[in-house]
């Protein structure tokens, strides 16, 4: 699964990666920034990145924190029509090039996926019914077999080895076991991943790990190989 999603990142058919990601956005979006930029030096087209999975609210501080393009939409549930209401870039150069969007539903999370044409996608790994990544992967994902898109899903399980975090306590330790259940339902790869504390964050940023760093390694190493033959 990772070696399939390190050659998709690479590949020139694949334009827009997105991150699904909630409390790990911090974290997710430093290691999106790195994955895309080692990807991006054997690429000829830069390879888009976008987060997506948050509540509008949250999308925009985020963008603001972290110096990314805000884009607020509106999506009207009787048409399916997605609107593009205001773009804000809170900076300039590569992280203005990440686009962070905020969505009130699971069927404005999927609009979102389908307006950007997402081939290959990151779920974040938790299951509070805010943070609704998995579902829409998994529709997204529905939606893409039927209509004949090429994509590919990445789950985190996010049960192995972790302690009760608090946006899980709602739900419990099934939290766990539910969010695994929930990614394998859609994903095409699956790993635990890691959280969003300060020093994670400047890890995934400076390596360019991204949220499982099997995932930034194997770009990485892919990258490197090709430099050497080049």
């Amino acid at each position: 699964g990772h070696g399939n999603l390190g050659a998709m990142l690479l590949h020139e058919d694949t334009h827009c990666f997105a991150f699904l990601a909630g409390h790990e956005s911090f974290a997710a979006a430093e290691g999106a920034i790195g994955i895309a930029r080692t990807a991006n030096k054997v690429r000829k087209e830069p390879l888009r990145v976008i987060l997506n999975g948050l509540g509008k609210d949250a999308a925009q501080i985020i963008s603001r924190i972290n110096g990314f393009t805000y884009v607020k939409t509106d999506y009207d549930f009787a048409t399916g029509e997605l609107k593009v209401v205001e773009t804000i870039p809170y900076s300039d150069g590569e992280r203005a090039a990440v686009k962070c969007y905020g969505a009130n539903d699971v069927l404005e999370g999927v609009a979102i996926m389908k307006a950007e044409g997402v081939e290959v996608s990151i779920t974040g790994n938790s299951t509070n019914p805010t943070r609704f990544q998995h579902l829409v992967a998994g529709t997204y994902k529905k939606w893409a077999i039927e209509n004949g898109k090429k994509y590919f899903s990445v789950a985190s399980g996010g049960g192995t080895g972790r302690t009760l975090h608090p946006d899980n306590v709602a739900a419990g330790p099934a939290s766990y076991g539910l969010t695994d259940s929930m990614g394998r339902m859609h994903g095409d790869a699956q790993f635990a991943g890691s959280s969003s504390v300060p020093a994670h964050v400047e890890m995934m940023g400076l390596i360019g790990a991204g949220n499982n760093p099997m995932v930034g390694m194997t770009v990485a190493c892919a990258v490197a190989a090709s430099q050497v033959n080049a």
